[in-house]
């Protein structure tokens, strides 16, 4: 295996610095940038190709830990969380979490790199052909704001594939929120709070699937490559207040 280099670090830096920036913004954990610097970090030090996917999940889950609590309560200041929510949904949310790390410490690295790229397009495709929020529908106004509906469902397929993937969710739990009308700060703001049981639950179903896993690398703890973990989340911790403040100024 190749030595670390010192630009690894400064990558988990810098990796850090945008993925905190995207979890105050948007209410994500940043995991699709995460998983695709790490994927390719770790092919790049030579570790077993049969679980570069998996450390790179699981290393993301337990990176988002940090920056989802850092995010969450930067909103939660700005009052943009709905805590019933959140602890109507985690349970849920902790079950499809720990049942998606499980199926992933079964699925070959291809086939997680596979579900991983096709998420990965279906967002941005999401995006591309999107038309604009219209914010006529959706209220601005907290007394306004419904119980979001099917929630226990929706907490395990959240959880599930956010584990599965390595994200904390925002880019699932944000529009399923809207689509119950909620406006976009609080859908933001509650969705980097439900990041934190989604990370907790992966990170840990992770580092339990790999610990019996022969080859991985010396610095690491079951599929948690804890270098990468300590980098990114070194920075993260910091910006992602300052995208929540972004979030709360710029335009819908």
């Amino acid at each position: 295996m190749p030595s670390t280099l010192a630009p690894e670090y400064l990558i988990y830096l810098a990796t850090g610095v945008i993925t905190g920036l995207l979890s105050g913004m948007f209410g994500v954990g940043g995991g699709t940038i995460i998983v695709a610097i790490l994927s390719a970090i770790f092919i790049h030090l030579g570790f077993a190709s049969q679980h570069i996917m998996h450390l790179a999940i699981g290393t993301s889950l337990a990176i988002i830990v940090f920056t989802s609590m850092s995010s969450a309560k930067a909103h939660h200041r700005k009052l943009n969380v709905d805590l019933s929510v959140v602890i109507r949904i985690s349970p849920a949310i902790i079950v499809g979490a720990l049942l998606g790390a499980s199926l992933a410490a079964k699925l070959h690295n291809a086939w997680l790199s596979l579900i991983f790229a096709v998420f990965v397009l279906l967002i941005a495709t999401q995006l591309l052909l999107k038309k604009e929020i219209s914010t006529t529908k959706i209220s601005n106004s907290d007394s306004n704001i419904q119980p979001p509906r099917y929630i226990l469902l929706a907490g395990i397929i959240i959880g599930a594939f956010s584990s599965l993937v390595g994200i904390g969710g925002g880019s699932l739990s944000v529009p399923y929120l809207m689509a119950c009308q909620w406006n976009m700060r609080r859908a933001i703001g509650t969705s980097a709070a439900i990041g934190l049981p989604i990370a907790l639950a992966g990170a840990l179903g992770y580092l339990m699937n790999g610990l019996a896993i022969p080859h991985l690398p010396s610095s690491s703890i079951g599929f948690i490559y804890l270098p990468a973990l300590v980098g990114v989340s070194f920075t993260s911790i910091f910006t992602a207040p300052l995208g929540a403040k972004l979030a709360q100024k710029l335009p819908i």
